[in-house]
């Protein structure tokens, strides 16, 4: 699939956002985060924030943006439609959970009932988000069983990441959130390691002779394909990228993604207040940019079946 750098930009950030939203949620209700107020409104807005300017970068890769409201209602058959749905029903406790914590100044009643309803919602929302793909028949790299646990990782490794670097930020010293992305960062590498040696070695259960209807017949070929150039199917759904430019971008990806964030990590476990703020901000942004680079290639490997009628393997 041609990589679009809206939707690219929509999963890591939202994944990021509803990661921290997600473990805000679960966590600060019984008191495992800072009891800081402020703390509660900066944890809380800025995974809004991340999730909010996903959802909005990702409006960009429609036709009609300005119809984007009205996939909501399809919500009964398209998994497009349920997330822009939980998405929206996300803010309502989202908002609730933060009134609650800064108005109490500590874990309360309302204050764990919406923020476990936020995090509920936030995980929907990142689970339909991954099951838009995960739900493609055609697309043999997408429609797998490691697509779901993948994108759930990733959210919360980054949300954890953002945990941390406010934990630091606010002068808390539970080192829960640095275990927490350390957990989520080795879990997710090891999935992400997993999922490309599967698709690497696996193959589409479609063949031109399937796709034709031809097979009972034998060994099928093109005599002519369909058109003579390069037409907005093969633009769109037959992108290719060379096997050593993937593999460069796998290891930057492993690299900036995944051991520098998970490295930094435990080291700043073992620094003074200082420098561990400094190693938990640039572990998170570094996150984010090998994360970029993992979105990317997701979409850059993946072929429609729609190639096998121009000759291509899919």
């Amino acid at each position: 699939m041609t990589p679009a750098l809206s939707v690219i930009f929509f999963t890591t950030a939202s994944g990021a956002g509803y990661g921290l939203l997600i473990l805000a949620g679960l966590l600060a209700p019984f008191g495992l985060t800072p009891a800081n107020r402020w703390f509660g409104l900066a944890a809380v807005l800025l995974a809004l924030f991340l999730a909010s300017a996903g959802l909005v970068a990702s409006t960009l890769h429609l036709g009609h943006p300005e119809r984007a409201w009205r996939a909501v209602s399809q919500w009964r058959s398209s998994w497009l439609s349920r997330e822009g749905l939980a998405a929206l029903l996300t803010y309502p406790p989202a908002f609730g959970f933060l009134a609650a914590w800064f108005l109490a100044r500590g874990p309360s009643a309302p204050m764990a009932a919406c923020g476990v309803l936020a995090a509920a919602l936030a995980a929907v929302t990142v689970f339909c988000t991954a099951m838009i793909y995960a739900s493609l028949r055609p697309v043999r790299q997408w429609r797998h069983v490691l697509v779901a646990p993948n994108f759930f990782l990733l959210a919360g490794f980054s949300g954890a990441l953002w945990l941390a670097f406010l934990s630091r930020t606010f002068h808390a010293a539970s080192v829960l959130p640095s275990a927490l992305a350390l957990f989520f960062g080795l879990s997710a590498l090891a999935v992400k390691l997993a999922y490309w040696r599967a698709i690497d070695r696996s193959k589409g259960e479609s063949t031109i002779e399937t796709a034709t209807g031809l097979g009972r017949l034998g060994r099928v070929r093109s005599l002519e394909t369909p058109h003579t150039e390069e037409n907005y199917l093969l633009r769109e759904m037959g992108f290719r990228i060379a096997r050593k430019h993937a593999n460069r971008l796998r290891f930057l990806a492993v690299l900036v993604g995944f051991a520098l964030p998970i490295v930094l990590t435990a080291a700043g476990l073992a620094c003074s207040p200082a420098p561990a703020l400094i190693i938990a901000l640039v572990a998170a942004m570094l996150a984010l940019i090998g994360i970029f680079i993992e979105r990317w290639l997701f979409f850059a490997e993946a072929t429609h079946t729609v190639v096998l009628y121009y000759g291509r393997p899919a």
